[in-house]
């Protein structure tokens, strides 16, 4: 494993994290105890940071459950507070999280999304607090752009954001990662695989459950829609196999071309899922490769 400064003045964490929103049973039903192996699996493979949410379903307390036998010291743990984000919400939230994830205190807590129907000086001065004592070691945002994450710096200093940021979803690369180097916030990138289109495991005539997978009634996963994002992702997978990878282990390693990506936060359900992706450490490309990506991906769907 390879590992890299969490901003200004952190910690080294790995490159590689475990999104924890697939456990909790976000994109399909993960049965308990594959999830306690899964996350027992990417802590001994180097996935030590691991990433969840208030709103990550059933995953904290999963996390809690894997973590009780012994594993907490070994792991950088990171949560965040979800939805409503006043002082209350959040003291509360932060003492919920404690409880499921059966810990004390947290490595980074973060606020999930931007509202601002919340006061953000209200919500970072609570974040601000909870750092001062002790439940949490660093303070965080998530999905915020650059301007958003000034706003917040002025208030508390913020460790790092946490954006999505894939082959497909590249909207951070205007702005957001220039302002992160230049103020030394990590980052934290999310949905690496757009959320299965780059997993190169799905065909066109392919369905998601409308029961309990969030895949199902987002408009990327409609046809004709579906079928172009994969006639896509089937050329990268081109380029990839030139290079002896997986588009799996191709797509992580292209986010972390990027020196000011602290790390990529990957998804799994199952340990295999874990061992899929370790390939994408220590990956480079060059100029002609990145400039050959590019023309692909201008034939990708505008959504």
């Amino acid at each position: 494993m390879e590992y890299r400064q969490l901003g200004k003045r952190g910690p080294q964490v790995p490159v590689l994290g475990l999104g924890a929103w697939p456990i909790g049973g976000g994109m399909g039903r993960v049965d308990e105890q594959t999830a306690l192996t899964t996350i027992h699996t990417a802590i001994d493979n180097g996935l030590t940071l691991i990433d969840t949410a208030q709103g990550y379903l059933s995953s904290e307390a999963i996390i809690g459950k894997a973590l009780k036998s012994g594993q907490r010291d070994r792991c950088f743990l990171a949560t965040k507070v979800t939805g409503n984000y006043s002082r209350r919400d959040i003291i509360s939230a932060m003492e919920n999280s404690l409880r499921a994830l059966a810990v004390e205190y947290v490595d980074l807590y973060q606020i999930h999304h931007w509202n601002p129907q919340y006061p953000l000086e209200e919500s970072m001065e609570a974040m601000a607090q909870l750092q001062a004592e002790g439940k949490t070691r660093f303070i965080g945002v998530s999905n915020f752009n650059a301007a958003q994450m000034e706003q917040a710096g002025r208030i508390a200093p913020i460790q790092s954001n946490q954006p999505v940021y894939n082959l497909f979803d590249r909207q951070i690369e205007a702005e957001d990662i220039r302002y992160c180097e230049r103020e030394g916030i990590g980052i934290l990138a999310h949905s690496a695989l757009a959320k299965g289109l780059l997993a190169g495991k799905y065909r066109p005539d392919h369905t998601f459950s409308t029961d309990y997978d969030e895949r199902s009634g987002f408009s990327r996963f409609q046809n004709p829609t579906f079928t172009r994002y994969l006639a896509v992702a089937d050329r990268l997978a081109e380029v990839a196999q030139d290079k002896g990878l997986s588009l799996i282990e191709f797509a992580i390693a292209w986010i972390l071309r990027s020196p000011v990506v602290t790390c990529v936060l990957v998804g799994a359900r199952t340990p295999d899922q874990v061992k899929q992706q370790l390939g994408a450490v220590g990956v480079t490309f060059s100029d002609d490769e990145l400039a050959r990506i590019d023309d692909i991906l201008a034939d990708a769907p505008d959504v």
